[in-house]
């Protein structure tokens, strides 16, 4: 009878216990690609496999882009100056009888159109800081994993650049059957068989497009010592 006791329990305790391998992964992975074309100026390769605080990882040429916002803003004031000299004339002719509606209307259409190309000519501005800014690429806090261009390229809009990664967190993730999903959330998770305090960070419930009878779980790991490591995680 006590055998029969101990072996239901012993059942009981392997039907409990969940077992899965994974590699411990950064918690982000960043394929950073060209929002802009252009030739490749500068790469920064001795901070490749390096964790980095700030730096600058890949620069663009934008000298015509700099040339025309340059002499963009000059035609803005240009044309900001022309836009007050039209409100005062209109105004002037608001103080002469002799003017016709004909004329003011004209004077009207003038500062319209002088509005549309000052607004046009700011959007314009706008458009060319953003290409510059995107030309010059920094990264905080950050590893570089590879960069993926050289000097001398010359890169269109979705280039791959580099790959940068978090490695603040890493994360464990592992496809759990469907059947037992609801059951693990109550366990506590063990790695490598010591136990821990750690919690499913991600149970998605829908089933994975290639694992199609298992949710995939993720789970995160403050500050790990080591990543790309086989780690067993238990639920028990």
């Amino acid at each position: 009878m006590n055998k029969k006791i101990s072996v239901l329990l012993l059942l009981s305790t392997i039907g409990f216990a969940s077992e899965y391998y994974a590699k411990v992964e950064p918690v982000s992975i960043y394929n950073v690609k060209s929002s802009v074309s252009g030739k490749v100026l500068y790469v920064n390769k001795d901070i490749e496999s390096k964790n980095i605080k700030n730096e600058t990882i890949v620069k663009i040429d934008a000298n015509v882009n700099k040339i025309d916002l340059k002499q963009s803003k000059i035609k803005l004031k240009g044309l900001k100056d022309i836009l007050t000299i039209e409100k005062n004339t209109l105004n002037s002719f608001k103080k002469v009888s002799s003017k016709s509606r004909f004329d003011k209307d004209n004077q009207r259409i003038k500062i319209l159109n002088v509005t549309s190309s000052i607004s046009d000519l700011e959007t314009k501005i706008a458009t060319l800081n953003d290409f510059i800014t995107n030309k010059t690429l920094k990264e905080q806090n950050k590893y570089i994993y590879n960069i993926a261009v050289e000097i001398g390229d010359y890169v269109n809009p979705g280039t791959l650049l580099y790959t940068a990664m978090d490695l603040t967190k890493g994360k464990l993730e592992i496809y759990i059957p469907i059947s037992k999903a609801n059951d693990i959330k109550t366990k506590t998770i063990y790695l490598n068989g010591v136990k821990t305090d750690l919690k499913i960070s991600k149970l998605y419930t829908v089933s994975d497009t290639k694992h199609i009878s298992s949710y995939k779980c993720e789970i995160n790991i403050p500050t790990p010592k080591e990543f790309s490591r086989l780690t067993k995680i238990e639920f028990r």
